[in-house]
């Protein structure tokens, strides 16, 4: 490697992409769609850089139109997930040992593939396989993608330079090694940003991994993974191990040189994954770090000062952008009595005027929800608001199945602040409201406090100052990410490091320094220049 101290700096976010009527890349992302939902393929496992079939095969369908195959994939069993292991193994060493530089170029490379040839094939991808908007898809599966893998760098290059003290006798060094063993990498279906970075993260700073995505998001983690290795990714870094959990997740937690998980899913699946490493604990070379993103049950809470325009805005997109599919998304909000009447009356005049359909059609505002399971889950929860004496129906409620997996953008009304759409988690397009007394502001902010397991996103709208730092204090500890007159999603890498407490996860913080500091193990170096001759100190002299 040449003599010489390279750094990385700050960069700038990657820019979001309008795609209005009159911007140019709007075409070449629909001849993209049109391109790639003619064409159905056929997707490999990937270990060791080399393509693997097993003949165990799933779908990949388009969720707003299930009957519409995209893709089918080749699932790993347990001679594959013994496979990747090795080949993670086999390319540790060399990884391990390139200069950071080196590895990072490869991400900064995928990066501007990316945001430049790449993009439409990403978003194409997200959009059809994810059934998100092409607003959802850009700001995922482009920018914050992008923003990852460049600000990662950046993070890296500040990690390494963070070194002690030195006196002229004695040269500290802190050396940032990686962890000993490989990482596995289990990713959710509704961000392909977050698919892209729990893989990516631990190997930017030396580490290899076995990835498994999420099999109802295989289609574009494929393209991921095509997408680094066309950037020079060298093979056995990220063994790509698409197959059920019982398969790959139960096996892989048994290997004794299980290093860490990076997780982002159900809060019932990382639970699982962690009791697996506690029976497994005296079997480990070393102590796995965990690390997960889980569940939410993100409030919003408005007090009577709240200007209500901006309320209305930031609940509708809060809460159904992207079908509520967001571990982040509005799915519970307390609203004063007295502004109740007129938030309800824009509620159901805009509610009622969102566009639910093909996301092919760029008036689309919501797609359809992933799958059969979860289209039968939401609407579980619709079907027992309307089947509960304590609430009522504001807008929405409907569902079709016929062709995609459609449900109504959904806003119900409880006089019951423990009413089970209030405390659980639904993970769709259902908005759940609970009307308190202007008077009642604090104590209200002491039930939503207590009301949910969970701590990821929260918000509070309010124009009065002192109800904005009374909500500050009162739900310190209900958000890891908390926003103040704006919708309770959204996170922006380099901006708002995301990540939350309690039931939804470690806290360890996408999207910032924190993250990455978990996928090493640093080692402390002194070097005497001048050793000592006596072993006598000054004390012991006779007075």
């Amino acid at each position: 490697m040449d003599e010489a101290q390279f750094s990385l700096s700050l960069p700038e976010n990657e820019p979001v992409r309008s795609y209005a009527p009159n911007e140019r890349s709007r075409a070449g992302l629909k001849a993209t769609l049109t391109q790639l939902a003619a064409e159905e393929i056929e997707i490999p496992l990937i270990i060791d850089g080399e393509e693997v079939r097993t003949g165990d095969l799933g779908q990949c369908v388009l969720p707003h139109r299930h009957g519409h195959r995209l893709a089918t994939f080749h699932r790993a069993g347990p001679d594959e997930v013994k496979a990747a292991r090795r080949a993670a193994r086999r390319a540790k060493r060399e990884w391990s040992e390139l200069p950071w530089p080196e590895r990072i170029s490869i991400f900064l490379k995928a990066a501007q593939k990316l945001a430049g040839p790449w993009r439409d094939t990403l978003n194409a991808a997200t959009m059809l396989g994810q059934s998100k908007t092409v607003h959802q898809a850009e700001i995922d599966a482009a920018c914050e993608l992008i923003d990852f893998f460049r600000f990662n760098g950046h993070f890296i290059d500040r990690i390494y330079a963070e070194q002690p003290a030195s006196t002229l006798d004695i040269w500290d060094r802190l050396e940032w090694r990686p962890l000993e063993g490989f990482i596995f990498a289990v990713a959710p279906f509704n961000f392909t940003s977050i698919s892209g970075n729990l893989p990516t993260a631990p190997a930017m700073m030396g580490n290899t991994v076995l990835f498994k995505p999420a099999s109802s998001a295989v289609y574009s983690s494929y393209f991921i993974v095509k997408l680094l290795m066309e950037s020079g990714l060298p093979g056995g870094v990220i063994n790509f191990i698409p197959g059920p959990g019982r398969e790959v997740g139960e096996r892989v937690i048994g290997f004794d040189d299980l290093a860490g998980i990076h997780f982002t899913g159900s809060t019932a699946a990382f639970r699982k994954l962690w009791s697996g490493v506690g029976q497994n604990i005296g079997n480990y070379r070393s102590y796995p770090r965990i690390v997960g993103e889980t569940g939410g049950k993100d409030f919003v809470m408005v007090h009577p000062s709240a200007d209500v325009d901006d309320l209305v805005v930031a609940l509708i997109r809060g809460a159904f952008e992207y079908q509520g599919q967001k571990c982040s998304a509005a799915s519970r909000a307390y609203l004063p009595e007295s502004l109740w009447p007129v938030i309800r009356e824009q509620l159901v005049d805009k509610v009622g005027a969102i566009k639910v359909g093909d996301p092919a059609d760029f008036r689309t505002f919501m797609g359809a929800v992933i799958d059969q399971a979860a289209f039968n889950r939401i609407v579980g929860y619709i079907e027992f608001a309307k089947a509960s004496p304590g609430a009522t129906i504001v807008a929405g409620g409907g569902y079709d199945k016929t062709e995609g997996y459609f449900i109504e953008p959904t806003v119900v009304l409880t006089s019951d602040p423990h009413f089970k759409l209030m405390e659980e988690e639904i993970f769709g397009p259902v908005l759940t409201i609970f009307v308190y007394p202007d008077g009642a502001y604090e104590e209200t902010l002491e039930l939503c406090d207590a009301t949910s397991p969970y701590a990821l996103t929260g918000a509070v709208f309010a124009r009065d100052r002192y109800a904005i730092h009374l909500a500050h204090r009162k739900l310190r500890y209900a958000a890891g990410n908390f926003y103040v007159n704006d919708k309770p999603t959204g996170a922006v890498v380099g901006r708002q490091p995301f990540g939350g407490s309690r039931a939804s996860g470690t806290n360890d913080k996408a999207g910032s320094m924190l993250n990455l500091l978990r996928w090493v193990t640093p080692r402390t170096i002194k070097e005497s220049f001048v050793a000592d001759q006596d072993y006598t100190y000054p004390h012991m002299e006779e007075a």
